[in-house]
């Protein structure tokens, strides 16, 4: 979820600055509200569960893209599910996304540590390659979804400033640990309405947990469609997450991101878009000097799960005020 989300601010500058083109972004049919904002885009479903699963799938939907009369593909994805369908198109102008894998290697094992090109940036590449640059340096977003009734009886009709926060992802090294998450929502919730995100039966029991405990808290997760889940983030005064895709949601929509980092880092390139760098805040490397132990955060060595409880609650109390 969280590499689609990071596509949109870039077709958003790709659609602004080329009006006359039409694209057809090929993705699953739940991420379709992403792109429900940008003119000239039409999501084509690739369901890659049933009828599109495998060779014979992918090549029964190479011949339901070929009816679209195609120019070009711009693949920014670079995986063999892709590449395999790019063979079935073939004849048609094609660039992929270079991921930069040599220098993530090195990243990750120590042989260097630096800022390495934003996946963001990457993106645009591909339709530079195309013939279509773009510049991401100063982007506009889509206006603040205006609330129905039904979502403000959810998370509350207030005049205090609305944090969300979303603690989990989908590895525990990337986890801030919930007993400081628990710290941080009691510390915010007294002055501010705190909106909890999340998926999954063992997450909406946590959440439904820190609900229940504290005032100004509401939980949404497992409550609202996707469509409904990017109206409530986008009346957000900032979002708190993980190196999780929800983070690049609130990005996506012009929201403010703060980010905890635990394993995982920032010179990967996955910072939310348009986030200044110390919005992210990063475990201690000198407790942890191993960090980034891996690119998406699913490898690391024994201890360094806790890695990101380095960053104290009071840290990321006084950077969400501070932003707010």
């Amino acid at each position: 979820m969280g590499d689609v989300a990071m596509v949109v601010p870039v077709l958003r500058a790709l659609c602004q600055k080329y009006p006359e083109l039409k694209i057809t972004v090929l993705t699953r049919k739940f991420f379709t509200p992403f792109f429900n904002d940008i003119p000239n885009i039409n999501v084509f479903s690739a369901e890659v569960k049933s009828k599109h699963k495998g060779v014979f799938g992918l090549y029964k939907l190479s011949k339901e893209l070929k009816k679209l009369q195609i120019d070009a593909i711009a693949d920014l994805h670079n995986v063999l599910r892709s590449n395999i369908l790019k063979l079935f198109l073939f004849g048609k102008p094609c660039f992929q996304i270079d991921k930069g894998r040599a220098q993530k290697k090195a990243l990750v094992s120590g042989e260097s540590f630096k800022q390495l090109k934003t996946t963001h940036q990457r993106y645009a590449d591909v339709f530079e390659k195309l013939g279509f640059p773009i510049d991401l340096s100063n982007p506009t977003f889509p206006q603040k979804i205006v609330l129905e009734d039904n979502l403000l009886s959810i998370i509350g009709n207030t005049n205090k400033k609305r944090i969300g926060i979303a603690p989990f992802a989908a590895y525990s090294g990337k986890m801030y640990p919930l007993n400081l998450m628990k710290a941080v929502i009691k510390e915010l919730s007294k002055n501010y309405s705190i909106v909890l995100f999340g998926g999954g039966e063992k997450e909406v029991e946590v959440l439904n947990a820190f609900e229940a405990e504290f005032e100004n808290v509401v939980n949404v997760a497992g409550k609202l469609s996707l469509s409904d889940e990017l109206s409530v983030i986008s009346n957000l005064n900032v979002m708190l997450a993980m190196d999780s895709g929800n983070a690049h949601l609130a990005a996506m929509l012009g929201i403010k991101v703060i980010t905890i980092w635990g394993v995982t880092h920032p010179y990967a390139g996955f910072l939310p878009f348009n986030q200044p760098s110390d919005y992210a805040l990063v475990a201690d490397r000198v407790k942890f000097p191993e960090i980034p132990t891996s690119i998406y955060g699913n490898k690391y060595p024994e201890g360094y799960q806790v890695a990101s409880g380095s960053v104290s609650p009071k840290t990321v109390v006084n950077k969400l005020i501070s932003v707010l």
